[in-house]
């Protein structure tokens, strides 16, 4: 009926006989305190290990999600990438869906304005702390060449003209000053405020807000200060041609291409355009969003115009885009972006207030018609990307994954190397969820092409939601992408209003959001335990059914007996052990219909009642995930039940178990029952090493007894009793994975805190292997509990299963985190399972049963291995790693893992060539262990501040992969070992491509004959060293780039290469590449340069990793 996959060392790699007394040679170099080998004579044997310290490596791989706290945008129309940049400083660039890119400015200073060089693979990046950055996307990681930092002026706006080097930059106070963006130096030429006001104002005008060309002059600059004053800048002479004055505060400014005409924004939602040659008063003043009154005043005054931009089309009228500009009185209306055309006017509503926008024309010359069709609208949690091309304006259907924080995630597992099916099963399911009416065209942002990534397994991330969602995510080759949501809400009434909230909730927001999940990816099972105190269960099918009665079970879970049970009312006793054979406990109620039988008891306190209704009505389940069960632990004697610490499922056994900071209870979830439901404390039986003194809820809080020590593998009792907030560690942490810790944190209770069903030896005198259960608790205590299992097929279905707990195994320092096995080789043992079937298969059974009957029967481990051959058992808790060897129970490894910090997230993995044991710590640490010897293989100081959204969401998986939640919409993967590190840079996505630049629009007979069309200007004459001089030294002080220490390998002769090829491509088409290749010669220069300086830099950090800088 189950099916056990063989144990296996991963292919690849010499095997390296291992001696375990030699355990402590060549560990003098490593920094980590040394595993301590306890050897029994037995055990003293040579077990092979495989995995060594250059096995691994740590870096980064790839961010995927929205970017948090955005503050800027900007696109290539010629490559089609769009960039991002936030308020920490980070940078992320988007091409087609697949083609992603993360890099960091050191300082962290928000990103206030972004500049692509068009169609030259390079970003100029504005900063808030007044510096520039110009970014090489030419290499895989892009990378800083040149900085500028501003001391004596506060940067408020940067132009960029298309095909020009030279950048324009305006301040706070009102000067513009040029940078040339080949060698970052400043030009000597300068437009102080005021000249450009002279008399036209008795006041300081403000900072810069705008600076552009006109589109048909380049001589010509528009500047636009706060204050409502526009000049119109003679570059060559030197003095404004025009001054435009408006009494309210300027957001903004666009040209019509003719550069005849521009359009200015204000303060109070009105938008003014202006003739260039008639500055004395605007040509006409709209206030797109203010009731007109019918006696000829102005009309009432609205919300700012932040931006606006003015489109024209060949054919058709042209659009005007602005954001802002409602009325006062529309409170609590949307955020709204509205497209004037022609006579229309579409106000579309955002789910999120509007951080900036851009409109994507055809052409990237400002001086043609622009012909836009589409608006990358940039909000604060989405980005959204409107087709104008298409009535009502539809939107793009967003292919990358931005929504991981649709509702914030709460937790969060990752499994690499999963079955192949599963990929494909979710992605069918989920596929009918898709929503309708988007936009038919393609995605316009298509720049970039993907990696050659040679990793073939599939990988998937599943993350539970404060709204009780589950989303799984196909992870394979470092994208991303949406496969299946699963709503466990839907399971339980909704109160209609705040008001009729049940007051038996336990939290007052949330009440649905998922806290723990274990599945089982063989047989699809999954299990969510949710904050309000529930378990539920889920079976995979790929048919619709509607379940008449959702299964209910409400469970009693006690911490210790009330004064009315205790054994001689209360007292310092311990409690009789339970019987072996625990059978359901008269404590749980047994399968539910509705309503539950919930009671207040005599004196008015809640008993018996679960935190959340579940609902009576039928339930439509679609394919997909569909609820078997539901589990609730209900309230005591006026005490609300603990939150869920410690979950697990097994489908071979068709069983659940939970723990929380009371107790455990193992669910029969295909019989539906309670099998085993207790205390913490009666797990010990009668060993109980704890003088513990029994109370009833109804009391104090206060822990009473001390804690004795009885194990030399223990801490002292009071090493046990600090607060998990103690000096030695990181206040911002309470100790616990999950929330449950919230009022109990300072009792001694004993929580539940890990689990792993397996067939083992659990006690000592077992001749052969039997399925169990070993649970590890908070107090460092591993306890087993055996699973007697009736036969399969029908039997399982009609004879109770026996569950005895058999009392102490071992005990370590810190709360216990994760358990495993290996068998005598030396090779991960995994659970049992049962492969995954149709459960709604045809009525008449007979599918059902072909189906059951073609299911791999289990190989009882016990004939395949010899009676003689041992296991071992591997515990990590918060303290230290420990092997254990069985059936003799004794301790053959111990690792101290850390003295000051704790684990906060342990996995025992699959590498490629062996196993390992990997480790989170709370003060940024990642490590690696090797099995079974616990020799320290990796230690790296990873993160120097860990938040609380880190520790929960932190997860190892298997082939050396890893992942976080770096902020509340980001997830950060990272890999920790080398082989993925070396191919990394192979399947990392190219940003740039070589792309040829349209041709620039025709000027005409008439207009080449008359005069008209596009003025150039030589501006190398103008703002160079001859024309201009030099800028004064302390204005700025130019910093050369990194040029990435990360991409050092690929980067040095990267950009040289991809120089000379995209030179060779444009030769070989016969294009001169005049300018261009001046530019391309100096970026080569310092191109070469830095390949010397990179290949110094090689040499000395050869033997460094690269978190030893």
């Amino acid at each position: 009926m189950c099916s056990r996959p063989p144990p296996s060392l991963a292919p690849g790699g010499k095997m390296k006989k291992f001696n375990i007394r030699k355990v402590l040679d060549g560990l003098t170099a490593v920094s980590s305190p040394s595993p301590s080998p306890q050897l029994g004579s037995k055990e003293n044997e040579l077990i092979p290990e495989t995995l060594q310290s250059e096995h691994f490596q740590l870096c980064k791989t790839v961010r995927h999600g929205f970017p948090y706290q955005p503050s800027s945008m900007a696109f290539d129309p010629v490559q089609k990438i769009l960039a991002i940049g936030t308020q920490s400083g980070a940078l992320r660039l988007f091409g087609r869906p697949g083609v992603e890119c993360y890099c960091q400015h050191e300082s962290g200073a928000a990103v206030i304005q972004l500049q692509f060089l068009i169609n030259e693979g390079a970003l100029v990046s504005a900063l808030a702390d007044d510096s520039i950055h110009l970014w090489n996307l030419r290499q895989k990681r892009p990378a800083v060449l040149h900085s500028l930092k501003f001391n004596k002026e506060r940067i408020t706006f940067c132009h960029l003209p298309f095909q020009s080097k030279w950048l324009y930059i305006g301040s706070e106070r009102g000067n513009i000053h040029i940078v040339n963006v080949e060698s970052f130096t400043l030009s000597g030429y300068t437009i102080m405020w005021n000249k450009a006001i002279e008399l036209s104002s008795k006041a300081h005008p403000g900072p810069v807000v705008h600076i552009s060309d006109n589109p048909m002059d380049e001589g010509k600059l528009i500047i636009g200060f706060e204050s409502g004053i526009v000049v119109l800048w003679d570059l060559k002479s030197k003095r404004a041609d025009y001054r435009y004055t408006y009494d309210e505060a300027i957001h903004s400014v666009a040209w019509h291409h003719e550069g005849k005409q521009f359009i200015c924004s204000h303060s109070d939602g009105t938008l003014t355009i202006w003739n260039i040659k008639s500055p004395a008063k605007p040509i006409q003043t709209i206030t797109p969003h203010g009731k007109q009154p019918k006696d000829g005043k102005k009309p009432e005054p609205c919300k700012p115009i932040l931006k606006v931009e003015y489109k024209t089309t060949r054919a058709g009228d042209p659009f005007m885009i602005f954001s802002g500009g409602l009325s006062y009185d529309t409170v609590g209306r949307r955020p709204c972006l509205t497209v004037m055309h022609g006579k229309s006017t579409a106000v579309l509503e955002m789910d999120y207030p509007i951080v900036d926008f851009l409109t994507l024309c055809e052409t990237p010359y400002p001086n043609d018609f622009q012909e836009p069709y589409a608006v990358v609208v940039l909000l604060e949690k989405d980005l959204v990307v409107i087709d104008l091309a298409q009535n009502g304006y539809p939107i793009f259907e967003n292919p990358y994954p931005m929504m991981i924080h649709e509702s914030p995630v709460t937790s969060c597992e990752y499994l690499a190397d999963c079955p192949v099916d599963l990929v494909p099963a979710l992605y069918s399911v989920g596929s009918r969820q898709k929503r309708q009416g988007y936009s038919k065209k393609e995605w316009p942002i298509s720049g970039g092409n993907w990696g050659l990534g040679t990793q073939s397994y599939p990988e998937i991330i599943i993350t539970g939601h404060a709204d009780g969602s589950v989303k799984f995510w196909d992870a394979s080759a470092i994208m991303l992408q949406v496969l299946y949501k699963l709503k466990t809400a839907k399971v339980f009434e909704k109160a209609r209003c705040k008001e009729e909230k049940p007051s038996t909730e336990i939290v007052d927001e949330d009440p649905f959001a998922i806290q723990l999940m274990s599945w089982c990816p063989e047989s699809r099972m999954l299990c969510v335990a949710g904050v309000s105190a529930h378990v539920i269960i889920y079976r995979f099918s790929k048919q619709e059914i509607t379940t008449e009665v959702v299964q209910l079970l409400e469970v009693r879970l006690q911490y210790e007996l009330n004064d009315l049970e205790s054994p001689e009312g209360g007292g310092d006793q311990t409690p009789a052990p339970p019987t072996p054979s625990t059978s359901p406990s008269p404590q749980t109620s047994g399968p539910q219909t509705h309503p539950s039988t919930s009671s207040n008891s005599s004196d008015g306190m809640r008993d018996n009642i679960p935190c959340l209704k579940v609902r009576s009505s039928p339930l439509k389940q679609s394919p997909g995930y569909q609820v078997e069960l539901v589990v609730q632990l209900v309230w005591v004697s006026g005490e609300p039940p603990q939150q869920i610490s410690s979950l697990a499922i097994n489908s071979c056994y068709g069983l659940v178990v939970f723990g929380n900071s009371n107790g455990l209870a193992v669910v029969d979830y295909l019989q539906k029952t309670v099998l085993l439901n207790l205390g913490t404390m009666e797990l010990y039986g009668s060993n109980d090493p704890y003088q513990r003194q029994l109370r009833s809820p109804r009391k104090s809080r206060q822990p009473s007894g001390g804690l004795c020590d009885i194990n030399e593998g223990s801490a002292t009792s009071e090493d046990r009793c600090k607060s998990p907030t103690s000096d030695n560690r990181d206040n911002s942490f309470s100790r616990s994975r999950s929330s449950s810790v919230t009022s109990i944190d300072k009792e001694s209770r004993e929580a539940i805190t890990s689990f792993y069903f397996c067939e083992t030896y659990t006690r000592k005198a077992d001749g052969g292997l039997t399925p169990s259960l070993w649970v590890g608790t908070s107090l460092g205590t591993v306890l087993a509990i055996s699973l007697n299992m009736p036969p399969a097929g029908e039997q399982r279905l009609l004879q109770p299963v026996i569950v005895s707990p058999c009392g102490t195994l071992n005990r370590l320092k810190g709360s216990v985190l994760r358990m495993a096995f290996l068998d005598s080789t030396g090779s991960l043992l995994p659970s049992a399972f049962e492969p995954w079937y149709e459960p709604n298969a045809p009525a008449n059974g007979e599918e059902r049963d072909k189906v059951r009957k073609r299911r791999p029967v289990s190989v009882s481990p016990s004939t395949s291995q010899e009676l003689n051959e041992n296991q071992y058992a591997v515990v990590c808790s918060e303290k230290q790693a420990k092997v254990i060897a069985l059936p003799s129970q004794t301790c053959v490894f111990k690792h101290n893992i850390t003295e000051t910090s704790f684990v906060l997230r342990a996995d025992v993995v699959q590498m490629n060539t062996g196993i390992c044991v990997a480790c989170f710590c709370a003060n940024g640490h990642i490590m690696t262990l090797s099995l079974p010897g616990l020799r320290p293989l990796l230690d790296v100081n990873y993160l120097p501040l860990t938040d609380m959204r880190i520790a929960r969401t932190f997860c190892f998986s298997n082939l050396g992969q890893a992942l976080y939640l770096t902020s509340p919409t980001e997830i950060q993967r990272i890999t920790y070992s080398q082989e993925v590190c070396e191919n990394l840079q192979e399947m990392l996505g190219e940003l740039f491509t070589p792309v040829e630049t349209p041709e620039a629009p025709n000027r005409g007979f008439f207009k080449g004959l008359f005069g008209g069309g596009a003025q150039s200007l030589d501006r190398e004459e103008l703002f160079g060293e001859t024309g201009a001089g030099k800028a004064p030294r302390s204005l700025a002080q130019h910093i050369p780039g990194p040029g990435g220490i990360e991409g050092m390998k690929g980067a040095a002769s990267g950009i040289v290469g991809d120089l000379a090829r995209a030179r060779i491509a444009l030769d070989e088409r016969g294009q001169k590449l005049g300018e261009v290749e001046e530019r391309t010669a100096a970026m080569m220069a310092s191109a070469d340069s830095f390949s010397k300086h990179a290949h110094e830099m090689m040499l000395k950090c050869k033997d460094k990793k690269w978190y030893q800088f």
